[in-house]
């Protein structure tokens, strides 16, 4: 039995293409993707953020020794008014009228031999004056007679007078310059005080200076790890972005011949789509030997009836 097989075929150059695509397609999805060349990466923290980070570490607890040192400027402070108090007390002692006893550490401790000198010089002195009216009476033969005994019993007296006035004298410029000496060191003592309470005011204000840093300084520093981490985090995001660029060009460039392939067969399709049959072809399919046989066996038969 014969078999008539009818096909449609597409134009020629239409077929080749077909064919042509077929081939492309095979050997361009035989050959593996290399998906490690878009592969996803993230950015490294940029030099500022690590700065920044070690920054926020290392900062916390930088205050501590502002603070320390404004405690022991306080501390510092307290014993220097603590003396000035001290100072203020001995200063109080010795106000008022000045007795033996005050000036008496003001002495110098050679007014008692100064004092002692002079009277022995004054002694001296007048022993030679004595002598001389001695030997003036001698002279003159008078020297037992009642004048001339009064005479040396005036001056005797009256060196006395003499002595005592010198020698008090000596103490009252000993006494003075004592009393001076006192009032200077009153002064002095006035002057130390208004000096050490002027180092201990100075010592409280570094102290709150100092108080004032460490407020400072952790605000101070959170401003400069702001500053470089929003610097570092804007170059990181540069970088990121050209990773992502040049990720993206990696993947652009590994799917192009698929994409120029797919663009390649849908203008196939819409070719064979768009341009019907050309021509038919017919074909009838050989007969098998058995059918051959057969058939050879049917004519025969037919000869050999026709014959007979």
């Amino acid at each position: 039995m014969a078999v008539t097989e009818t096909r449609n075929l597409p134009a020629q150059f239409i077929e080749d293409l077909g064919k042509d695509y077929a081939k492309q397609l095979t050997a361009t999805t035989a050959i593996p993707i290399d998906t490690s060349k878009f592969a996803p990466q993230v950015a490294a923290q940029d030099a500022l953020q690590t700065r920044a980070a070690t920054l926020a570490g290392t900062g916390v607890g930088s205050f501590a020794p502002f603070i320390q040192a404004a405690q022991q400027q306080a501390t510092a402070a307290g014993q220097r008014l603590g003396d000035v108090g001290t100072t203020l007390t001995g200063i109080a002692g010795l106000t008022g009228a000045p007795t033996a006893a005050q000036t008496a550490s003001f002495t110098s401790p050679f007014q008692q031999q100064v004092i002692d000198t002079t009277l022995a010089e004054f002694d001296r002195q007048q022993a030679i004056n004595e002598q001389n009216i001695r030997d003036q009476a001698a002279q003159i033969g008078a020297l037992g007679a009642g004048r001339t005994g009064v005479q040396l019993s005036e001056f005797q007296s009256q060196s006395g007078r003499d002595r005592a006035a010198l020698e008090a004298q000596l103490r009252q410029q000993g006494f003075q310059q004592a009393q001076a000496a006192r009032q200077q060191d009153i002064q002095n003592r006035f002057g130390l005080a208004q000096a050490q309470s002027g180092l201990g005011s100075a010592q409280l204000g570094l102290g709150q200076f100092q108080t004032g840093l460490a407020q400072q300084v952790p605000a101070l520093q959170r401003a400069d790890v702001s500053t470089l981490g929003q610097v570092g985090a804007a170059q990181q995001a540069q970088r990121q972005a050209v990773l992502d660029a040049q990720r993206q060009g990696a993947r652009t460039a590994a799917y192009e011949p698929l994409e120029r392939l797919g663009f390649f067969g849908q203008g196939v399709t819409g070719l064979m789509g768009g341009y019907p049959a050309q021509y038919q072809f017919q074909s009838t399919p050989a007969a098998s030997p058995l059918q051959t046989a057969l058939g050879l066996g049917t004519s025969l038969a037919g000869i050999f009836g026709a014959l007979r």
